[in-house]
């Protein structure tokens, strides 16, 4: 929905629901935002932020029929497509993930292909007056990144998507926006570090020739696409688990003229102070098919583990006074779970500074983790819930609490 006051588009992400093939994304979205709508928005048309998997993708690609019956249920319903979630390329329910979340990663071609296809997609589902964004991955899996050449491979073909939204917005009209998302564990974590790949690699002499000669751009011009098509999700929940001062952090992209293409109001799982007898109830959070990449900060040193369950026994080695912060996306609405709790106080943060001066136009919570948290931290049903969280974030941004 349309927030007004220059303070952008909100949804909720439906990768929460299952989505892995274009029949069970259509069930979910018929099944549940209907319904979402129907209580956050029943006077007013509903943004929908819609996961397009690789077999999404090729589907609607394939089938001009499935693009005209979205295009009919969105209408039909009063609800419109604004971002497509295109960072998970295969499964992300039901099975384990783990880094596979991250493959194929951008320096191959399907990444490439997949993007593309979703960028067309976009061009023709997402209504005028709307500039729709891609949520994708964030380069690549840290380990994975070997040397020099590695980067350069997946930087070129993240210009070569670029290119293509230059040429979609000459030949539709319509201009379609890519959006990187920094996440622990990969090539792009920390806001510091995209900003410097910003600096060196996308906005250098040599990139803006490279994208120039791709996009058959004169220089004069290339710059300004760059900056047009090319810029970041900020994931408060990612940034909150590094330990990052959101406000510092989203003030240095903005110094930095990095779009903002997308502001994911997302909380993590956070621990002040661990201690021995609170570890087996933390060891509930262990048992998920996801990383959960964990930050573990002791007499100042910190310290960074791909999973929670890691973290958790290299405390037990060495009980020390520990604070611990840990990529598991809990509902935005609550401060405490138990005897822990969130980084709630950062999407607020966050929320304050932009109904001050606003970061972007495309607002979007992302708790995708509704089907395994405890279950005895589960109240009502999944339509309640992202209710809960979308009348939150509203409340934060339109009626704030002094």
């Amino acid at each position: 929905m349309d927030l007004g006051h220059g303070l952008g588009h909100l949804s909720y992400s439906t990768l929460v629901h299952a989505g892995d093939t274009w029949a069970e994304m259509k069930e979910s979205l018929h099944t549940f935002v209907p319904a979402v709508k129907a209580r956050v928005s029943p006077g007013q048309r509903f943004g929908v932020s819609l996961r397009i998997s690789a077999d999404s993708a090729r589907t609607l690609t394939d089938s001009p029929a499935e693009r005209a019956e979205l295009r009919t249920f969105l209408d039909d319903n009063d609800m419109y497509v604004y971002t497509v979630n295109a960072f998970p390329y295969g499964p992300f329910k039901g099975d384990v993930v783990m880094e596979r979340v991250y493959e194929p990663d951008w320096s191959t071609d399907d990444r490439v292909a997949y993007t593309n296809s979703v960028a067309d997609i976009l061009a023709e589902i997402a209504p005028a007056g709307v500039s729709p964004s891609i949520q994708t991955a964030p380069l690549a899996f840290a380990p994975n990144v070997t040397d020099d050449d590695y980067i350069a491979r997946f930087t070129t073909n993240l210009f070569q998507v670029v290119a293509h939204l230059v040429d979609l917005e000459a030949r539709t009209g319509r201009r379609v926006k890519l959006a990187l998302e920094p996440e622990p564990a990969c090539f792009l974590e920390t806001t510091a570090e995209t900003v410097a790949f910003f600096a060196e690699r996308v906005y250098s002499p040599q990139g803006i020739a490279e994208l120039a000669r791709l996009a058959g751009l004169p220089l004069s011009e290339a710059e300004g696409a760059m900056r047009r098509y090319l810029g970041i999700v900020f994931d408060i929940g990612h940034q909150s688990v590094g330990f990052e001062d959101i406000p510092g952090s989203l003030r240095s992209l903005v110094d930095a003229g990095i779009p903002i293409f997308k502001l994911q109001e997302a909380a993590a799982l956070w621990v002040r102070d661990l201690t021995p007898g609170v570890v087996p109830q933390l060891r509930v959070f262990t048992d998920t098919i996801y990383l959960s990449q964990t930050t573990m900060r002791q007499d100042g040193a910190v310290t960074k583990f791909l999973t929670l369950g890691d973290a958790l026994d290299a405390y037990e080695a060495n009980p020390v006074p520990t604070e611990i912060r840990t990529h598991f996306h809990v509902p935005v609405f609550l401060e405490e779970l138990g005897p822990f709790v969130t980084t709630r106080f950062a999407v607020q943060q966050a929320l304050q500074l932009h109904r001050e001066t606003p970061l972007s136009d495309h607002l979007e919570i992302e708790t995708y983790t509704w089907d395994v948290l405890p279950a005895h931290l589960k109240t009502g049903d999944i339509t309640d819930y992202v209710t809960r969280e979308l009348e939150f974030v509203r409340g934060e941004l339109l009626d704030p609490r002094p």
